[in-house]
């Protein structure tokens, strides 16, 4: 193993833990739930049916959304903020803080989205439909609910936070967006708590599953179980999913004082731009986003337990990220790489956090999850270290998890998570 030029040690109030953790996916609720499912090769794919659309293959969540949420809130709101609802309460009850004692001006929210909008905007416009279009019927929420920062405000209005909130619009890239916005405004002192992740209502508008229909990118399978398949010679496309990971985030020295649980520490992260298609991802810019996430984390290639890959299961897509992982990783002999979007789908601006999740009790239990799904690998995407079908055993706790979240128009995110060891 080489080893890695380590930079200077960051002191306890620089460097930023994850001690909460609130997610719902397709195929779990909690984070337990969630990697439990990947362990076990449970899929939360299932078929769905969508206004103008029709049938189609979804990953659909089915949290207790009055958990956190009264029923008017979420009827004057959107889905999207009902599953940042959700995921924020559930990361603050997990970190065990005092949050009644907690001063709220000091907490800020970080939530990376996709899209956002676009479900209110089709839904009022079918209504309005049935009156001849008559705007006198538009929806006076209409303008709350489609503003860029509304995921986060509704979190704020719900959870009484008065600190600094808003949305990180990233494209698939957004889930890692929001945790390294979370951590930078930490560092700066902007406030002493951060909710930071990702949140997708993506299912519930028509027009991405046409939008994706038209590029021919939408998945198809008899079993929607095994329609999501990156890297497998038959892929056809993305299965479109909601779902939302929220991190509470905190520096070292705050979380070591209330002696909370640390599930990792952020050690290193990057965001590039391919600035070459709209679509069609840039290999050699994705690879440089890894490259600088390794060297400010003080890492080479080799030292990294699990790769998480973005892989959304189209043709091209999947072909030329292995390529970036193969030009990075390709003499490592001690990386395994995986894929959780074969479990549940693409969950948009939410992936990145959630695939980050769902692979963070490796630190623990020295398991890496599969990728399922994968009949044939196609020998484009054939990879040394690639976990295919069946959880492998790592034989110890792992050190570090890289994580891999990319967008449209050549947005690019890498993050590092580290087994705290003290």
């Amino acid at each position: 193993m080489i080893s890695a030029v380590k930079p200077q040690p960051l002191p306890p109030e620089q460097r930023i833990v994850i001690t909460g953790i609130g997610l719902t996916a397709p195929n779990g609720n909690c984070l337990t739930d969630f990697r439990e499912a990947l362990l076990a090769g449970v899929s939360g794919v299932s078929e769905y049916e969508i206004r103008y659309f029709g049938k189609t293959l979804a990953g659909i969540c089915e949290f207790d959304g009055r958990r956190h949420q009264t029923r008017k809130d979420a009827r004057r709101g959107t889905r999207a903020g009902s599953i940042g609802a959700y995921c924020a309460n559930e990361s603050v009850v997990d970190s065990g803080v005092d949050w009644e004692n907690v001063d709220k001006d000091r907490v800020g929210i970080y939530i990376g989205v996709t899209e956002h909008g676009n479900v209110e905007t089709e839904n009022e416009i079918y209504e309005i439909s049935n009156f001849d279009y008559d705007t006198k019927f538009w929806s006076h929420h209409h303008n709350p609910r489609t503003v860029a920062n509304n995921p986060a405000g509704e979190i704020a209005i719900n959870m009484g936070i008065t600190g600094p909130h808003y949305t990180i619009g990233a494209a698939c890239a957004a889930g890692n967006a929001g945790l390294i916005q979370g951590a930078q405004q930490l560092r700066l002192g902007e406030c002493d708590l951060a909710i930071a992740g990702g949140v997708s209502e993506s299912i519930h508008t028509f027009g991405i599953f046409a939008g994706f229909a038209s590029q021919g990118a939408l998945a198809s399978h008899d079993d929607p179980q095994r329609a999501s398949r990156p890297f497998d010679v038959n892929r056809n496309g993305i299965v479109v999913a909601e779902g939302g990971c929220l991190y509470l985030l905190e520096r070292l020295s705050d979380a070591q004082a209330r002696q909370a649980k640390i599930y990792g520490e952020l050690v290193g992260y990057a965001m590039n731009t391919d600035a070459t298609d709209f679509v069609l991802p840039n290999p050699e810019r994705q690879s440089q986003c890894i490259r600088i996430a390794l060297e400010r984390a003080g890492l080479v290639a080799d030292q990294i337990d699990i790769v998480s890959t973005h892989a959304t299961g189209t043709a091209s897509g999947d072909t030329l990220e292995c390529a970036a992982i193969r030009d990075v990783f390709g003499e490592s002999e001690n990386t395994l790489i995986n894929n959780a979007k074969s479990f549940i789908g693409h969950s948009m601006g939410a992936a990145g956090s959630l695939e980050l999740a769902g692979n963070l009790p490796a630190f623990e239990d020295g398991v890496c999850h599969a990728t399922i799904n994968i009949d044939e690998l196609d020998p484009e995407c054939a990879l040394d270290g690639l976990v295919q079908n069946q959880p492998r055993e790592i034989g110890r706790p792992a050190d570090y998890i890289l994580n891999n979240s990319f967008g449209m128009l050549g947005i690019n995110s890498v993050c590092i998570i580290k087994r705290f060891t003290g």
